[in-house]
């Protein structure tokens, strides 16, 4: 099998795991608040808004580069793609299948730079920290009383004005999470990215995302959908300018890759702890379950990047002599 298969054949298998484990994650609280419309209108509006922020990544760059720097310091392997880096976006799509949220930027990145798995987990327990703090901050001073309101009234139709900012504000974090995690797709190919590819490339992020929101969000889903009136259209606009901020913040701080995963369960974990401070429908202790189950899946997911990132080379090269 030739080296340009191998590289089609990685990236589209990272392309669909990547898809299929972190886009419910970003999308979950649009997906759950819109459960009600047909799921093509989500498509055709998310699917917009990745062409735009792919096609304009890769015009601005100069070089053709569609991951806004974010492989700066990650090098394309010199002898091309083999099965070595095949391994960790399959390994993804069997710990998708079970509905673990792990971190694609440690499982695929890792492979292709060990040396870059420190930043990297510095940077992401960075933003799970602020996302964590920022989430406790607001939730339970700043909005406090909003978010009381919110859970009174979760049975009440919203206004047609929280449902023009929530798709603003889905527009918002999805443009910041395609600039953070297309790294985690393109590694796959040379930094310079033709034309002919970026067609190619849009045509598989546009089947890959109809076939996840057909499906509402696939077994990643559950994890949004325990979380506290997350199908409030009003409480989705909230979490998404916060993730979505979140992410802007880290992007402008430095080019190294993070993991939005731990982003975005700190940010869930801050905000189900808070809320249990002052809704008596919201147990304590579910809340303390819930969040340790979520750690321990980042845990085992963390613990997993790093066996591959030793192993998988060194067996590579024993099998490859």
């Amino acid at each position: 099998m030739t080296i340009e298969v191998l590289m089609v054949i990685g990236f589209c298998l990272a392309a669909y795991s990547i898809v299929a484990n972190d886009v419910p994650q970003t999308l979950g609280t649009f997906i759950s608040s819109n459960a009600h419309r047909p799921w093509w209108i989500l498509w055709l509006y998310i699917s917009t808004i990745l062409v735009v922020v792919l096609m304009y990544g890769w015009w601005v760059s100069g070089v053709g580069d569609a991951s806004y720097g974010r492989l700066e310091t990650i090098p394309f392997p010199k002898d091309g793609i083999t099965w070595l880096y095949i391994v960790p976006p399959i390994l993804l799509i069997i710990l998708t299948k079970y509905g673990i949220p792990v971190s694609t930027t440690f499982l695929v990145l890792t492979i292709f730079s060990p040396s870059s798995l420190g930043s990297m987990l510095t940077k992401s327990m960075m933003g799970y920290a602020v996302a964590f703090i920022v989430a406790i901050i607001v939730y339970r001073f700043v909005i406090k009383k909003i978010s009381i309101y919110f859970n009174r009234t979760r049975d009440h139709q919203p206004s047609h004005i929280w449902v023009g900012l929530q798709w603003i504000s889905t527009a918002f974090l999805w443009s910041q999470w395609l600039i953070q995690d297309l790294a985690n797709i393109f590694v796959y190919v040379p930094r310079h990215v033709p034309l002919s590819f970026m067609i190619f490339a849009i045509s598989v992020f546009v089947i890959l995302l109809a076939v996840v929101l057909y499906q509402r969000g696939g077994a990643i889903q559950h994890i949004i959908n325990t979380k506290t009136g997350v199908a409030d259209i009003r409480s989705a606009t909230i979490i998404d300018f916060m993730y979505a901020i979140i992410l802007l913040i880290f992007k402008e701080w430095s080019n190294i890759p993070m993991s939005t995963t731990w982003v975005f369960l700190g940010l869930l974990a801050g905000r189900e702890f808070a809320m249990s401070m002052h809704l008596h429908e919201v147990s304590k202790y579910r809340t303390s379950r819930n969040v340790s189950k979520d750690a321990m899946k980042l845990m085992f997911g963390l613990m997993i990047s790093i066996i591959i990132a030793t192993v998988l080379p060194w067996f590579y090269n024993v099998v490859s002599g």
